[in-house]
């Protein structure tokens, strides 16, 4: 596959993750009990694979097509890598505990990729690029859709996460409630 195609296919991909993300908001904020509790049944395993997909297309960009990610891109997979972990242990446990440390991680990594987006959609530099002159921040390898970046498709699977994690975090107060 080559990289042209490789990047229509994440771009679409990341189009569809945020029409569903439209979806997943819309259903948080009015309220629908069966298809809330499937997202929660769901969550945890989804999250995983999420996050799994992300970890290994991060790596296929930079080892197999030899893009070399900038520095704040490696900060941004210093925040995702983990809860690929993260998750799996939470999947396999059933453990919701999982959620506000993945809104934390995955809240931290947000903002780094929408700095990020913010450079390579033109903006100047209020930090400075901790790019040891390797690759530069501001630099697009990706540009789908007229506005689909590689750090905007971070920052979508980052609130991808964060809006599960809220789902999880809801039914664990409701539940709790309950026990009272």
């Amino acid at each position: 596959m080559s990289l042209t195609s490789l990047n229509f296919l994440v771009g679409t991909a990341t189009l569809g993750l945020q029409i569903c993300l439209l979806a997943l908001v819309i259903l948080y904020f009015f309220r629908q009990e069966k298809v809330e509790r499937i997202i929660v049944k769901f969550a945890l395993v989804s999250s995983f694979i999420f996050a799994l997909i992300g970890m290994v297309m991060t790596l296929v960009y930079s080892e197999y097509f030899g893009i070399v990610p900038c520095g704040l891109c490696w900060l941004g997979r210093v925040f995702l890598y983990p809860q690929v972990v993260l998750f799996g242990m939470a999947a396999y446990r059933k453990d919701f505990t999982i959620a506000i440390y993945s809104i934390v991680l995955s809240g931290i990594g947000l903002v780094i990729a929408l700095y990020t987006h913010y450079l390579q959609m033109g903006g100047n530099s209020v930090l400075p690029c901790p790019a040891s002159g390797v690759s530069d921040c501001a630099r697009r390898y990706v540009f789908e859709y007229g506005y689909i970046t590689l750090p905007l498709i971070g920052a979508t699977l980052f609130v991808f996460l964060i809006v599960l994690m809220l789902f999880l975090l809801r039914a664990r107060r409701e539940e709790s409630k309950l026990k009272v």
